[in-house]
């Protein structure tokens, strides 16, 4: 098998993707815009060959270094990147080369957050009531759904990756210096939800099997880390059962196949699961490195076996809780770095500096810890992001 993936020095853990794949039998071929001597090491080693471009949002140049590999190695049957940044580049090449995998004519569906509702609603999920405001009609269409909803709303972009550009509107006053200061692409509007914010994630194979399923449990909303709060998050050891079944029924309405996937929900405090998003990656940060603690698996290998031999096997007693607990820089800790350390060392697997591109929402510094149990882990998350008293 031929696999053409993009961008496979970053973020760091794609080259354990690319490892894997190879191990599994597949002839990797890298394409990215690094030169190929800035290229770690270990990656070096894993690819069959790489092809560097200029500019990653050149499709000209990307279609001739795919064209290049074809000429090369044979047809391509794969074309992956493991992420959200570069969905509707791979969707481009698929159908230009014909791979198979999510094409052009599907990745509309899944990049628009107003599409996905109408997707969330014929599979019989409960979504937020939304609308799309777009320049000519902005003003009067908001206007008009805080008329229906009330507030607070909650506005994003109608294509756009986690919280950025995200607002909560409030009042009037909120309201106007949204519509005053908005960018010009199509947003969404949508009603806020209470309740906790929740993710069904995991692992399908060609078939469209469910062979791996976790739940991400939000300490704090992803919005709020964006805004300052300290960030932390957990994986459960038990996935509700009507979480899988609703779950199991986005995966069919979406006709996901061969790729992991994030979704996004909302326990409202009925009880009732109500759809926020979906995601046709991992979760970010490290949360496949904590799925790995917490179940004792190795989920980028599990990866590279759907892909290459259409199915994995992948244990899933799930023996421990992992929780992320994250710190943001220019703020002054209760317990310093070594005292975490020496506090937590039972619990903590690992602890390192967040790469910027994902420090807003996660923090600047995280920390891993495991447990059979979650209270340790709740109460040591709240010694680890505890601020110091302030000088009198």
């Amino acid at each position: 098998m031929n696999v053409v993936f993009l961008s496979p020095h970053f973020p760091p853990p794609m080259l354990l993707y690319c490892a894997r794949l190879r191990d599994a039998g597949a002839t990797v071929l890298g394409l990215g815009d690094a030169p190929f001597e800035q290229l770690r090491p270990e990656l070096r080693s894993v690819l069959a060959e790489y092809y560097r471009v200029g500019d990653m949002h050149d499709m000209g140049a990307l279609i001739r270094a795919v064209g290049y590999f074809t000429h090369q190695h044979g047809k391509i049957d794969r074309i992956e990147s493991l992420n959200e940044y570069w969905l509707e580049t791979e969707a481009r090449l698929r159908t230009e080369f014909n791979v198979p995998g999510l094409g052009e004519s599907q990745i509309r569906r899944i990049r628009r957050k107003s599409a996905m509702k109408r997707i969330f609603e014929r599979a019989g999920v409960p979504v937020a009531r939304g609308r799309v405001v777009r320049a000519r009609n902005a003003t009067q269409v908001a206007r008009a759904f805080i008329d229906e909803v009330g507030y607070p709303i909650i506005a994003k972009p109608d294509v756009g990756v986690g919280a950025a550009r995200t607002y909560r509107i409030q009042n009037d006053d909120d309201l106007d210096a949204f519509l005053g200061d908005r960018p010009a692409f199509d947003y969404i509007l949508e009603e806020e939800l209470t309740g906790q914010l929740l993710s069904f994630d995991g692992l399908v194979d060609r078939a469209g099997k469910l062979v791996f399923a976790s739940s991400l449990v939000y300490g704090v909303p992803v919005l709020d880390a964006v805004r300052g709060a300290d960030m932390f998050y957990w994986i459960d050891r038990e996935v509700a059962p009507d979480l899988v079944e609703v779950g199991e029924r986005v995966i069919r309405a979406f006709d996901i196949r061969a790729r992991p996937f994030h979704f996004e929900f909302f326990r409202q405090p009925s009880g009732e699961l109500a759809a926020l998003e979906v995601n046709m990656r991992q979760p970010g940060g490290l949360t496949v490195d904590m799925w790995n603690w917490a179940n004792d698996i190795d989920f980028y290998r599990a990866w590279a076996d759907t892909l290459v031999h259409g199915t994995a096997s992948v244990a899933t007693k799930r023996p421990y809780y992992c929780l992320w607990s994250g710190r943001k820089t220019g703020r002054t800790y209760r317990l310093s770095h070594d005292e975490v350390l020496a506090r937590f060392g039972r619990l903590l697997v690992h602890h390192e500096r967040v790469d910027d591109v994902f420090s807003a929402a996660i923090g600047d510094f995280g920390y891993i810890l495991r447990d059979p149990s979650l209270e340790p882990l709740l109460a040591a998350n709240a010694e680890i992001e505890a601020l110091a008293p302030s000088p009198a």
